[in-house]
């Protein structure tokens, strides 16, 4: 067996992998705000003279293939294990974003950031899915909050360098720093991250994952036979069956919804306070509140879920979220940055906590494809995020309507979480 089918252990493992995972996600940070911080650069770059339908083509490619990637790898992970998936997930996207920082051409450029999107996009569910199964409170949601602070940081992080790297080095600099953790977290993942106890139960290998649930302190999941057999031939199709057809539904709409108000605020959140008459210092300032509210509220809510259960958490979320994206269109003088701060709380978390719902709620054998469907369709959100921000400034209703739009779009995914049903993973 390869070193990339079973890891070197010497002793106890346990604390790397969380901290693997987190720093995958981390990689999804950076990509979520590598390219806007490169856009001005690559508009004066040289001949390429990019337009701005070219620059918003780039981008919509690059979550085109994180739409394709969480759906494919995620689906995948349950057939060929998380720690296999992750570790090719987290190459691909490495070696393929280092590339962009050398590509000839604009058209080059989108092709990369496609294939980029594919590889990130599988490591996200792959993650969630490990993390969860290795968490000693399956079923909670504080695995899921802690991994996704790797998200916001990770933004956060690679926002921060751009201000130092760009003028000094251009914007090639960032696709390199993009890349590089790689060469340190590969041969880590290879000798360190094991194979999911959960994923090994389901596949009849109970003797394998006995013995790195005993090295773990975890208790093993029930999987019948009967259940395992069936789901493990054909995941997506269990998705589709009568037990978990309504859920499935509700799950993929809530995580439209969800990643819809991520990518639309990220997006648009400073242009819209401009529209809304605040200085452009203060425009900016918001979204870093925004946020390290993200990151308070996803530490809040993991606690929150382990004790009420991750669906309620949910249901409470989405409604805040509404409440407080609706509450931004109010002129509130200094009580704005509050606001701001409580939705980021609300907002980035209710997303998060739905993924732990579809960790807790599905079976190993189906769990990352659930998981990967859920980030796939949510992608598609992420998309039109973007374009509905997009269309009411352009249509001069960002304000106050914008906030009324973004928060319908928080009720609607409170109504389809609540329509989900608590089914276990027996």
């Amino acid at each position: 067996m390869s070193t990339i089918e079973r890891p070197l252990t010497r002793g106890s493992t346990a604390m790397w992998v969380a901290p693997l995972c987190w720093i995958a996600v981390l990689l999804d940070g950076f990509d979520l705000v590598v390219l806007g911080a490169v856009i001005p650069s690559l508009r004066e770059y040289g001949d390429w003279n990019l337009s701005t339908g070219a620059i918003t083509a780039i981008s919509t490619f690059g979550l085109v293939g994180m739409t394709i990637g969480a759906l494919v790898i995620g689906t995948l992970t349950d057939v060929i294990g998380r720690r296999r998936a992750l570790i090719y997930a987290v190459a691909a996207f490495s070696i393929v974003t280092l590339l962009c920082a050398v590509a000839p051409n604009p058209f080059v450029f989108g092709l990369l950031r496609f294939i980029a999107g594919i590889g990130l996009g599988g490591a996200l569910p792959t993650a969630l899915a490990l993390v969860n199964e290795f968490s000693k409170k399956q079923g909670g949601g504080s695995a899921s909050t802690l991994l996704m602070t790797g998200y916001h940081v990770g933004a956060v992080a690679t926002a921060a360098l751009a201000l130092v790297m760009i003028e000094p080095f251009g914007w090639h600099s960032m696709f390199v720093i993009g890349a590089a953790p790689a060469i340190v977290l590969i041969p880590l993942m290879i000798r360190y991250l094991p194979e999911s106890p959960s994923f090994l139960l389901s596949k009849g290998r109970h003797d394998e994952a006995e013995a790195i649930a005993a090295q773990y302190g975890l208790t093993l999941e029930s999987a019948p036979a009967a259940d395992a057999a069936a789901t493990a031939t054909n995941p997506v199709k269990t998705l589709f069956s009568p037990k978990f057809l309504r859920n499935s539904i509700a799950i993929w709409v809530t995580s439209f919804m969800g990643l819809l108000l991520v990518y639309g605020l990220n997006t648009w959140l400073p242009t819209i306070m401009r529209e809304a008459g605040y200085e452009l210092g203060a425009a900016l300032t918001f979204l870093l509140i925004l946020n390290a509210g993200a990151i308070v509220g996803l530490l809040v809510a993991g606690r929150v879920a382990d004790k009420i259960g991750p669906r309620a958490a949910a249901i409470v979320w989405f409604t805040g979220a509404a409440i407080f994206l609706a509450a931004l269109s109010i002129d509130v003088a200094g009580g704005i940055y509050v606001l701001v701060f409580l939705a980021g709380c609300f907002v980035f978390s209710a997303q998060v906590l739905v993924y732990a719902f579809t960790s807790a709620n599905h079976p190993a054998a189906i769990r990352a494809t659930a998981l990967g469907w859920s980030a796939g369709v949510g992608r598609v959100g992420a998309i039109c995020g973007p374009l509905l921000g997009g269309a009411l400034l352009g249509a001069g209703y960002a304000v106050p309507w914008g906030f009324y739009a973004f928060a319908l779009v928080g009720l609607i995914g409170l109504i389809a979480i609540s329509s989900t049903r608590n089914l276990g993973t027996d």
